[in-house]
């Protein structure tokens, strides 16, 4: 067995119940049943950061679209056309 390092917690009533009543129903015990948990909250995964870099291009793309669009240069296309033109290339 691993070498252990003792950590003393501090856990709610309702937890500790919780923790009772499962490590029973695993047939573990509560200390062994706490290192599992552990375990699968460091595999969970965790939320990243959003990119700052990858908003401030996002954002200077829609300024200029924005721009583009109050210089009266619209799409090409209508929305009706490229499901056409979709239907028809894989209809066939």
């Amino acid at each position: 067995m691993a070498r252990m390092v003792r950590k003393q917690i501090y856990i709610e009533p309702r937890q500790e119940a919780l923790l009772k009543r499962r490590a029973r129903e695993l047939g573990v015990s509560e200390a062994e049943l706490i290192r599992r948990a552990i375990e699968q909250a460091g595999l969970a995964a965790v939320p990243q950061l959003p990119d700052r870099q990858a908003w401030e291009e996002e954002l200077a793309f829609l300024r200029q679209r924005a721009r583009l669009q109050e210089l009266g240069r619209q799409r090409s296309w209508t929305r009706e056309e490229l499901y056409e033109e979709r239907l028809q290339r894989f209809s066939r």
